[in-house]
């Protein structure tokens, strides 16, 4: 970090040993030069500072804003609060609180950072506000975990009451799947990781043109494929290596060295001008495990625990059409 120029020290003009007057009139003019040259690196060094922090604010105010940052902006010039019922409870919510619910349910956990940074362009106080409002209103809690190094980090997650409320007040897809709580505090920060992740990978797809349809956890994958597999495994009359391939094509995903890598997350989308659904996943660089489908029936005496494959990277992202 570059430093301006203070004044001289207070040793600059501390007279030294008596000398005569050519050697101290030679010594004072090579001190005073010393002392210009040093000057002007620091003025120059200031400059170049300042030129680059001017450089970056006027490439953000030229960048185009995101489409999910104009979205974001809709949501938040709305101030107005309106009532909602839900069975025999009401709640005042604005826009900006049902995005949030919204936000937060799709992804089980959210870190506040992350949600202030996406969820309202940076405006912390505003989000702030609006988790304290939610969480008086027993829809919303907010918590503190660590990560192994113990390292805090505040998140977000619904309430039973806010994923009713989330499910019954069709604010998302019927076709997106939400959650609340946390399922394993040991695996908070691995899911935190996600929406942080779901964000990149959706303004890449949006900045093309195209539209996010829906986004599956990999909760939402494995639920959805050990069902399917539990039920093919009852098939005798049936090879179960081709079982299994068939049943991961269906869920576009494929088998590996007879296990079926799930990844962390899923976006369904569609490009612009084209009505076929595409397909990219993605993991956590967080992740250092892949959770695997293997249906193959444990030997006598050992563990019927999903078998797992492992990473090669810190992170995946591949995409297929339907």
């Amino acid at each position: 970090m570059s430093r301006g120029f203070d004044g001289h020290e207070i040793d600059d003009f501390r007279g030294g040993d008596p000398r005569s007057g050519r050697d101290a009139g030679r010594d004072s003019s090579s001190s005073w030069d010393s002392r210009n040259v040093r000057h002007n690196i620091w003025r120059e060094e200031d400059r170049a500072d300042r030129l680059d922090r001017e450089s970056r604010e006027r490439s953000d105010r030229e960048r185009p804003p995101l489409a999910r940052e104009e979205r974001v902006q809709a949501v938040l010039s709305q101030r107005i609060r309106t009532k909602y019922t839900d069975r025999n409870k009401e709640y005042s919510l604005r826009d900006s609180e049902i995005h949030t619910l919204g936000e937060v349910g799709k992804f089980r956990v959210v870190g506040m950072n992350d949600l202030a940074e996406f969820a309202y362009n940076g405006d912390r106080s505003r989000m702030e506000n609006d988790v304290e409002s939610l969480a008086r209103q027993g829809l919303l809690t907010h918590t503190t975990i660590a990560d192994p190094e113990h390292n805090p980090t505040q998140v977000v997650t619904l309430t039973k009451e806010g994923h009713k409320l989330l499910s019954r007040g069709k604010v998302v897809s019927e076709h997106q799947a939400t959650y609340h709580g946390l399922n394993k505090p040991k695996e908070a920060f691995h899911d935190a990781d996600l929406y942080r992740l779901y964000h990149k990978v959706s303004d890449e797809i949006e900045g093309r043109g195209g539209r996010v349809l829906r986004v599956q956890l990999d909760y939402e994958m494995k639920r959805e494929l050990y069902a399917r597999l539990a039920h093919a495994a009852k098939d005798k009359s049936r090879d179960q290596e081709t079982l299994r391939e068939e049943i991961a094509e269906r869920y576009h995903l494929k088998v590996v060295s007879g296990r079926i890598p799930i990844p962390d997350l899923r976006i369904e989308y569609l490009n612009e001008n084209d009505y076929e659904i595409q397909r990219r996943t993605s993991n956590s660089p967080r992740s250092t495990i892949v959770r695997a489908a293997f249906p193959k029936r444990p030997a006598p005496g050992s563990s019927s625990m999903p078998a797992v494959a492992k990473l090669t990277g810190s992170a995946v992202s591949v995409t297929t059409g339907s």
